[in-house]
């Protein structure tokens, strides 16, 4: 079931769904996938990940996404000083 745009979520044997995860890998071309699904264990959820930043990483048992902490600076997301509009509320204050 289609979700939200390009979000699909269901109930899909293990074998469905390695099927699935090969023809996102094959028609994803240059763009990311994350895959979540459930499975055996005390989270009883698994992610897969495809030209992601953020990767899954195994914590004391306990699946966790680990982000870069460069990823925003990389992006050029991140810029030093304070943005436009806080500059323009301590304007104001003064």
């Amino acid at each position: 079931m289609e979700i939200s745009a390009g979000v699909y979520v269901g109930h899909v044997p293990a074998r469905v769904r390695d099927h699935l995860w090969m023809q996102i890998l094959e028609y994803v071309d240059s763009g990311k996938a994350i895959m979540v699904h459930n499975t055996d264990g005390e989270q009883r959820l698994a992610f897969r990940t495809h030209r992601h930043e953020w990767e899954p990483v195994d914590y004391d048992g306990v699946m966790l996404m680990r982000r870069p902490s460069d990823n925003a600076a990389r992006r050029g997301r991140v810029r030093k000083g304070w943005s436009t509009a806080s500059q323009r509320r301590r304007r104001r204050s003064q």
